[in-house]
């Protein structure tokens, strides 16, 4: 067993997931692919979920799992396991973090101009029955921006499935580092013969 390489393979798991979710909330301020002002932007996509959640606080535990999964690295060892342990449950945060924003940014609806100017939440206060996310043909009650809905829809779903991998793999690293902390990061070459 060699908890150093899983490390190491989860690290760079979550380095494109972390950069598609940045990628993916920067795209939410442009819906449509267009430019609108601050205040016609949903409320939701300025918390940055995919930004700081699933981006920069997973990058911190990525790096430290890269550096814990090198041979001969001074984090290769029991004390960089437990610190790829603790960077872990703060980049597991940072998931969490992103799950809760794209889900309530998913529940709430985009905000949009329905016809008189003014942007408003149109599909904030509904039912689960009622829910525009089941029923397709209330999406066009948004005029402005165009495609609004689908594009908030498809990207906020996308941040939450990428957040929700991130932690999974997140929490696998957390049981993955408290053995390479109890047991040690590999057992080498010369360990083995030993014990054979």
């Amino acid at each position: 067993m060699c908890t150093g390489k899983c490390a190491k393979c989860t690290g760079d798991l979550l380095f494109p997931l972390g950069l598609l979710s940045i990628v993916a909330n920067i795209l939410l301020f442009f819906p449509n692919g267009e430019v609108w002002r601050t205040e016609e932007i949903t409320e939701k996509i300025w918390f940055f979920p995919g930004v700081i959640g699933s981006g920069l606080l997973v990058f911190l535990p990525a790096s430290v799992m890269r550096a814990a999964g090198v041979d001969g690295n001074c984090c290769a060892n029991r004390c960089g396991m437990m610190v790829s342990m603790l960077m872990s449950a703060l980049g597991g945060a940072g998931a969490v973090y992103c799950m809760i924003v794209s889900a309530i940014g998913l529940q709430d609806g985009p905000l949009c101009d329905t016809g008189d100017g003014i942007f408003i939440y149109p599909f904030i206060n509904r039912t689960t029955e009622e829910s525009y996310l089941f029923n397709q043909t209330v999406w066009e009650e948004c005029e402005r921006p165009q495609n609004v809905v689908l594009w908030n829809v498809v990207l906020f779903s996308i941040l939450l499935s990428i957040a929700s991998l991130e932690a999974l793999l997140l929490l696998a690293q957390i049981l993955n580092g408290l053995i390479g902390c109890l047991c040690g990061t590999c057992l080498n070459k010369n360990q083995q013969t030993r014990m054979a």
